[in-house]
């Protein structure tokens, strides 16, 4: 089998009330790889809020598009890393990382489909329902925006959900947090969000003006650059820390786990260097006994938390208009089913690419 041709293009979709209050739209990064054999894969990477996608694009069609035409798209491993090895001056964060991301996760598409199986069960499969949280809470919204988005995911059945913490006063932020938790009552727990705004001092503050809620975790409470940071944190405040979607390498990752910087790792795939790297991650991170629970995209993250036994909980941040993707899973009694389509199991809906495109 040979790769032929790969057609990319940058969608730009609208999103729905009330996330547009703090994020109108977001982007996704699509490659479709083509076969001399008919078997298409499905690659795409979410920039959220879609700042930086086309230069994601740019650097996918520039770089990595010809170093995949003509080659065996089953040699996965291969391929990641002559994408890896390609530019050594270029590092694989940021605009390459989600470039190649999109890439390694259509040639699992093929090879899911030449083998006629999810890819979950292709990588040695552990479960196959993937319990999820809700995840919004943004900071533009008022407390009955919260609310009304907090009841909407306790009635998918979730059992978690996650907030942002972004108010300058930690009172402020504990009144919101203790306000949906009355809202939603003792079965669903509850996880925030600082998105790198404090400082070691600042979360030391924030955290423990929540220490009595029993919150299932903390995330990304500093710079995700500043590993010693969160490592600080992570040892002074009561609650677990959850980080790792803007870390993008195994290497990365080893650091955080070997600072005990988290205890729930958050790789996110259209970052992290696609399914290849993510699942070394979660591996790296079975060995040290640390939960994997990937950021967003839980259409296809599913797979990733369906191979690990260490996988915990996918993402389930419900902004995908219907006309988006064919099929989405769908939740039932706050779990997913993987579904047994082959390969990742995804694709665009008929003429999603002709309303959305952008580039």
């Amino acid at each position: 089998m040979k790769v032929t041709a790969i057609d990319s293009c940058v969608l730009t979709v609208p999103t729905p009330k009330p996330m547009a209050l703090q994020y109108p739209q977001h982007k996704l990064v699509v490659a479709q790889i083509s076969t001399d054999q008919g078997i298409r894969g499905l690659g795409y990477s979410l920039v959220f809020c879609g700042g930086g996608a086309e230069p994601v694009h740019a650097y996918l069609e520039a770089r990595f598009k010809p170093a995949l035409i003509g080659e065996d798209p089953l040699y996965v491993e291969y391929l990641w890393e002559k994408m890896w090895r390609l530019d050594p001056g270029m590092k694989k964060h940021g605009v390459a990382a989600y470039a190649l991301s999109a890439l390694d996760i259509g040639l699992w598409d093929i090879a899911g489909k030449a083998l006629g199986k999810p890819l979950y069960k292709v990588w040695g499969a552990m479960r196959h329902r993937i319990a999820c949280y809700g995840s919004g809470g943004w900071a533009k919204y008022s407390v009955d925006d919260l609310v009304r988005e907090a009841e909407k995911y306790a009635s998918f059945g979730c059992k978690y959900y996650k907030m942002k913490i972004h108010d300058p006063d930690p009172k402020a932020n504990r009144a919101r947090v203790e306000a949906v938790g009355r809202a939603l009552g003792p079965g669903v727990r509850l996880m925030v969000d600082v998105n790198q705004r404090l400082d070691v001092l600042g979360n030391l503050r924030q955290a423990a003006a929540l220490e009595h809620l029993d919150l299932v975790w903390y995330e990304e409470p500093v710079l995700a650059d500043d590993m010693a940071a969160c490592a600080e944190v992570a040892g002074k405040i009561r609650i677990p820390v959850a980080t790792g979607e803007n870390n993008y390498t195994r290497y990365e990752f080893r650091e955080l786990i070997e600072r005990k910087a988290a205890r729930y790792l958050m790789p996110d795939v259209c970052r992290a260097n696609g399914f290849s790297e993510t699942l070394k991650i979660g591996h790296l991170a079975a060995a040290h006994g640390v939960a994997v629970s990937p950021h967003v995209v839980h259409e296809i993250s599913l797979h990733v938390v369906g191979a690990l036994a260490n996988g915990f909980l996918v993402e389930f941040m419900d902004w995908a208009p219907p006309d988006l993707f064919e099929a989405l899973p769908e939740c039932k009694g706050g779990r997913f089913r993987i579904p047994d389509r082959p390969g990742h199991g995804m694709s665009l809906a008929r003429g999603a690419i002709d309303k959305y495109r952008s580039r």
